[in-house]
């Protein structure tokens, strides 16, 4: 527990806001972290149980099918068997608990943000700050230094001053809003770097570790090419992010001091807005490319789909691309925490012993405390922004791509429970003391929030239903593992490998992408198999979809539809059962509007009365007055 009273009455209700959202966000984030971490279990105790993960181990079914080379000439033929452990480790995340996991999570949102509109109520009653928006917010120190020309106020009908004239306001914003654009198309472009990283380096990764070069063996079971190039690009992706937030922090404030708003409250607003655009981007594209754009334009071995008429479009392992999405996410986020806490705590630190060290040079006498206390680092003008900010993308790695990763809310629970004691620490014993500011709610950080939640709903169902293949496996188990399509006679998930893998005639090879491979040519290699659903050779429409694949992607919408009506429908009636203010506070606050109104009543009266009394005693004396002739 945090003692948020004290906290508020020292710092002021601006910081006590903070500690009380990061303590109710942490607090609800162990019922999602247990949960998740069950599901993670759950996934990890059936991974060997998994039908078709057997038979992509199974030396009689894997190992004898001859998978289609990857990338262009380079890049031999090899065995399915292959990626038997990276299966595994599919099974682990890629189950029907994570399916349950997600729409829980769906759920999960929409109490916390409605019951911390509750907690924040009683926080507003509590601390006397319902009225406060409805406080006149005087304009910034900066913004009236640069008062130059005159404007009629429209409400109050009198002349006021302003730093700039429609015209000039307009340009400022499309300034902004031109440098926020570029900064985003710079991001992109970054992610297409990576993106030319990760196909060269896949062919080198497998050129190297499906060869029999005896110096791989022992890790060739355990690391596909698939991983050692998401891994590689994993980290080189994070490198980029933290540059590019270091770089665009400095430009996000320059166009908001630009821009000149009128108060504090609106420049903190439009800082907000473009800090969390470019890190939404910064952050989350690479994850939305791997989950909704990679391995899925990729044409077939005989007529490859090319990326800027170069490169070859990046496939997935046989079993998706839902492996490397968790490993992104992993990386990036625990990455990002890891960073983040170092610089909170060293940096402060290493400031304030520098200071201290220039200042008891040459000098032997004993500092007063507060001395000591103003010598400390200055909170800065932006206060508790990168706090929030952080944390905001941290939610947005919980709920966008937990379908992916159920362990997210763990690793955010360990970094909130130190986050909280770090930022502690950090303002009581490493920051100067800010004057204490009031503050109703956590601002514009509310709204985003909201955002964030409804985005997640999309993006998890459209990850179960176009990243992982739990959709296409329930589709051959209820209509392809039986009669007409299959000679067993009840459903079943033997026979999903070959099923989900389409056959190449290796003579259809063009020059340009024929293989050059020494080492399983001499075994006359003359079909091999890759990912997708399509017509083998011999088939009138060769290599064009089949009919599994026209019931597999009606399968993904009618999935993804109704998932998302079904799960919004719920969070429209979560939020419409559960008021952001509770019954009881409701009747509290009557309570004290009756009291006051009752006591305003009492107090207009005896002051009425104070104000009648000499004319009624004078009145009453004249009545009484025997030589005043009254006819009634």
């Amino acid at each position: 527990m945090q003692p948020l009273n004290l906290i508020r009455k020292y710092y002021g209700e601006k910081v006590g806001i903070y500690f009380a959202w990061l303590g109710f966000y942490t607090v609800m984030l162990t019922l999602a972290a247990v949960v998740g971490l069950g599901c993670f279990i759950y996934g990890f105790a059936t991974r060997e149980s998994s039908t078709w993960s057997k038979e992509v181990c199974d030396p009689l079914i894997g190992g004898n099918i001859i998978m289609c080379p990857q990338c262009d000439q380079d890049c031999p033929y090899w065995r399915l068997n292959v990626t038997c452990e990276s299966s595994k480790r599919l099974c682990i995340f890629d189950n029907y608990g994570t399916l349950i996991f997600a729409v829980f999570m769906s759920v999960w949102v929409t109490v916390f943000l409605e019951f911390w509109k509750r907690y924040q109520a009683e926080l507003e009653h509590e601390w006397d700050t319902v009225e406060y928006l409805q406080q006149e917010e005087q304009p910034r120190p900066e913004y009236e230094a640069k008062c130059v020309y005159d404007r009629l106020n429209p409400v109050t009908q009198t002349t006021e001053r302003v730093p700039y004239t429609a015209c000039g306001k307009c340009m400022r914003v499309s300034c902004g809003i031109s440098t926020v654009l570029f900064w985003v198309l710079l991001i992109l472009a970054s992610v297409v770097g990576v993106i030319v990283y990760r196909l060269a380096m896949f062919i080198t990764f497998s050129q190297r570790m499906r060869s029999d070069l005896k110096d791989l063996e022992p890790f060739k079971e355990y690391v596909s090419p698939q991983m050692a190039t998401s891994i590689s690009a994993s980290v080189i992706s994070l490198i980029i992010i933290m540059l590019l937030n270091h770089l665009y922090e400095k430009v996000a404030i320059w166009i908001t001091d630009f821009e000149l708003p009128r108060t504090k409250t609106e420049y903190e607003n439009s800082l907000t807005l473009k800090m969390f655009l470019f890190q939404f981007v910064n952050y989350y594209s690479s994850c939305f490319y791997i989950a909704f754009f990679k391995g899925k334009v990729v044409g077939y071995p005989g007529k490859p789909v090319y990326w800027l008429g170069k490169f070859r479009n990046e496939e997935c392992d046989p079993g998706g691309c839902l492996t490397e999405l968790t490993t992104q996410l992993a990386i990036i986020m625990t990455g990002k925490a890891v960073w983040n806490n170092i610089q909170e705590v060293l940096l402060p630190w290493i400031k304030n012993l520098i200071s201290r060290h220039c200042t008891q040079v040459g000098s032997e006498k004993v500092i007063p405390r507060w001395e000591q206390d103003y010598q400390l680092q200055p909170m800065g003008k932006l206060g508790l922004f990168y706090e929030y900010l952080e944390m905001v993308i941290q939610f947005g790695f919980v709920t966008l791509f937990v379908a992916s990763f159920p362990l997210a809310p763990l690793l955010a629970l360990f970094n909130n429970l130190c986050e909280i004691r770090i930022d502690a620490w950090k303002i009581t014993t490493q920051f100067r003391r800010r004057v204490p500011e009031k503050a109703q709610d956590i601002g514009a950080w509310q709204p985003i929030l909201q955002g964030v939640a409804i985005l997640a709903v999309a993006t998890n169902a459209a990850i179960i239903a176009f990243t992982s293949d739990m959709i296409p496996r329930l589709v051959y188990y209820w209509g392809f593992s039986v009669s007409p399509y299959s000679n067993s006679s009840t459903h079943t998930m033997q026979g999903f490998i070959n099923s989900s893998l389409s056959v190449f005639n290796a003579a259809d090879f063009t020059e340009m992408s024929r293989p050059n491979d020494k080492i399983l040519m001499a075994t006359n290699v003359s079909t091999c198999r890759y990912r997708d659903f399509r017509n083998p050779p011999d088939h009138s429409y060769e290599y064009d979809f089949s009919m599994q694949y026209w019931h597999v992607i009606a399968a993904k919408l009618a999935f993804m539809i109704v998932v998302e009506h079904i799960v919004y429908f719920t969070k429209f009636i979560l939020s419409y059962m559960i008021p952001d203010v509770a019954e009881a506070l409701k009747e509290q606050i009557k309570r004290q509007r009756y009291v006051t109104q009752v006591i305003l009543h009492e107090t207009n009266i005896r002051h009425f009365t104070e104000l009648i009394k000499p004319v009624a005693e004078k009145l009453h004396d004249q009545v009484d007055d025997p030589e005043l002739d009254i006819d009634f």
